[in-house]
Formats: structure tokens, C-alpha cells, sequence
């Protein structure tokens, strides 16, 4: 996978840079959220109190935010003009990877409430899918910069 991901950065081509971009974007996810899993399970054993509906939409509303902030910090990543294109492509994706992690670190929390966990996934699913249509863009204007 990341050798794929070199020769996808070292083409420059908007194509390569946004394959290469949703490799990193994938891999900075998985790194940040697979943890999640296991530690939501041990959690689950502990046999935690559920939480109340007001408080489990407050805490979705959180997590949508800190999402929406994640791309945002994503985007502005992606307008670097300092850095080279690939490096500002791959430096975005990273970033990206952040935004649908949170709401899904959240969500490991909530495996006895399933509503909760499918609320908290959703939202994280949507930011994965807003930073995954995001890549073209970014790389596109950072592949523009090199030309």
C-alpha cells in the first residue's frame, strides 16, 4: 500500500496525487479509529450506565462539529502554497483522516447504546465521505501550483 502511495506521489499527475491522497486518507483513519474497537469492547465489559437521549445528541452535535472542524483544517492544509503539491496533497489527507476518526472513537464508546453507535457512525461515515470527495479538488489545485 505505501509503496503504491510513493509512486502515485512521485507522478505528481492530479490523478496519481488524488489516488495517493485517498490511500493516506484511508491509512490516517485506520491508525487513528481500529484502536477504538478493542478499547469500546473492554469499555462494554465494564457494564457502563447508557446515557441520556438529550446527552447523546449533544455529544453527536460535538462530534459533527469536530468533524466539520478536522476538514476544515484539512482544507485550509490542502491551500498551503510553501509546501510542494504532493506534499501539500498527502499533508490534507492526513489531516482529513482526523475528521470522520473522531466520531467513530466516540462511537466505540457507545457499543450498549446502539442508537448512539449508529448516530455517531453516521456522522462519521458522512465526514468520510465529505473528505473522500474533497481529494480530486485539493489535489487538483495542488497539481495546478506545479504546472
Amino acid at each position: 500500500m505505501f509503496e503504491a502511495l510513493a509512486r502515485d506521489l512521485r507522478a505528481g499527475t492530479p490523478a496519481d496525487l488524488t489516488r495517493a491522497a485517498r490511500r493516506a486518507l484511508v491509512a490516517a483513519f485506520l491508525v487513528i479509529a481500529v484502536p477504538g474497537l478493542p478499547l469500546g469492547g473492554l469499555y462494554l465489559l465494564t457494564r457502563p450506565a447508557s446515557l441520556p437521549a438529550g446527552w447523546v445528541a449533544a455529544l453527536v452535535l460535538l462530534a459533527a462539529v469536530l468533524a466539520a472542524a478536522g476538514l476544515h483544517l484539512a482544507r485550509l492544509a490542502a491551500r498551503d502554497p510553501a509546501q510542494a503539491p504532493s506534499r501539500t496533497v498527502l499533508t490534507a489527507a492526513f489531516q482529513a483522516g482526523t475528521a470522520p476518526a473522531i466520531p467513530f472513537l466516540l462511537g466505540c464508546v457507545f457499543f450498549q447504546q446502539p442508537a448512539a453507535l449508529a448516530a455517531l457512525w453516521l456522522v462519521s461515515g458522512l465526514a468520510f465521505l465529505a473528505a473522500w470527495v474533497s481529494l480530486p479538488g485539493w489535489a487538483e489545485a495542488a497539481g495546478e501550483r506545479a504546472y
